[in-house]
């Protein structure tokens, strides 16, 4: 497995042991599940693959996603014999890594966005409480410190909270903000964020949205209503629409992400808290459940804590003894 990992990973030694770090707790408890089912086993029977199922959906992979490495897991060993525990771990590692889609390039795989057209526009969705706004202004924080110039946009009008974040993150990045204050139009707000993105040859606009999920209607026409209106100044925007979830929300991250994706045309996610968790087998599940890229992980407080999502450098911190 270890050679799988060091062929597979791109990250430094740093971001590797960070990860591991972080996602302790949810390897932790993980792997002693499945020291327990393989106690005096010498084959992958029905039995088994039950218990790994329940051990998968404590986890909080879901239901589907476990449903599926279950169904991949009975047939690699039919296909190449269960000999030793080894297996079963490098088996779990290859099947989620092949189970999770990959980011495009077109998404920019990097702080520098090299070879992405600018202005790069991202429009950032997600509940509210899940970390959505720190986020951006953690992505803005990253952006600038690569060189890059970056407008944000406070279309989150219905929190001060949000509008006064970004406006605190703007000064500690060094960035440019739009910002119409509480309760404006939140389209009016994105669209002159990215109206002034491209006029001053921004490389990143950002921008914020409302949380709100108790009126579904009204999320997807505001969601719509703010595509449709940026679109009129730049056609090919928002070229990234980023969900942010919540690790230590569990389950109820596969409701947002539901949600979210029936409201808009997510692409990208970004998992916050995973420092603070056993739970991280949400990142699994619900990014083959929705077939959305990880993009982001946040694993701690700092604006460097929020690092880009390297696929192998997580597998092999949940999976690796």
């Amino acid at each position: 497995m270890f050679n799988w990992f060091k062929k597979k990973s791109n990250a430094n030694p740093e971001e590797i042991d960070q990860t591991r770090q972080a996602l302790d707790k949810t390897r932790t408890g993980f792997l002693s599940k499945l020291g327990r089912l393989l106690t005096g086993k010498n084959k992958i029977d029905s039995e088994f693959l039950d218990e790994l199922e329940e051990a998968l959906l404590t986890s909080d992979v879901g239901v589907e996603t476990s449903v599926a490495i279950i169904e991949k897991m009975e047939a690699r060993a039919k296909e190449e014999g269960f000999e030793n525990p080894d297996d079963l771990n490098r088996w779990l590692a290859e099947i989620t890594d092949e189970i999770m889609p990959e980011i495009p390039k077109n998404l920019g795989q990097d702080f520098q966005l090299n070879g992405i057209s600018k202005p790069y526009v991202v429009l950032v969705v997600g509940v509210n409480g899940v970390g959505k706004t720190t986020t951006i202004g953690k992505m803005a924080y990253r952006y600038a410190q690569s060189g890059l110039k970056v407008v944000l946009g406070a279309a989150d009008t219905f929190r001060a909270a949000a509008v006064d974040q970004l406006h605190i993150w703007k000064d500690r990045a060094g960035v440019e903000i739009v910002s119409h204050g509480m309760n404006a139009d939140p389209a009016a707000v994105a669209f002159d964020a990215v109206k002034k993105g491209v006029e001053q040859n921004a490389d990143v606009i950002i921008i914020d949205t409302a949380g709100r999920l108790h009126n579904k209607v009204g999320l997807m026409n505001e969601l719509a209503k703010i595509k449709r209106v940026i679109q009129r100044f730049k056609p090919d925007a928002p070229n990234e629409v980023l969900l942010v979830i919540d690790a230590t929300t569990g389950q109820n991250a596969f409701e947002q992400a539901r949600e979210f994706t029936n409201a808009t045309q997510v692409n990208a996610l970004a998992v916050t808290k995973l420092d603070g968790t056993a739970k991280g087998g949400v990142v699994i599940g619900v990014s083959h459940e929705f077939n959305i890229p990880v993009k982001y992980i946040g694993l701690g407080e700092k604006a460097e804590d929020l690092k880009l999502f390297d696929k192998p450098s997580f597998i092999h911190s949940i999976f690796s003894v």
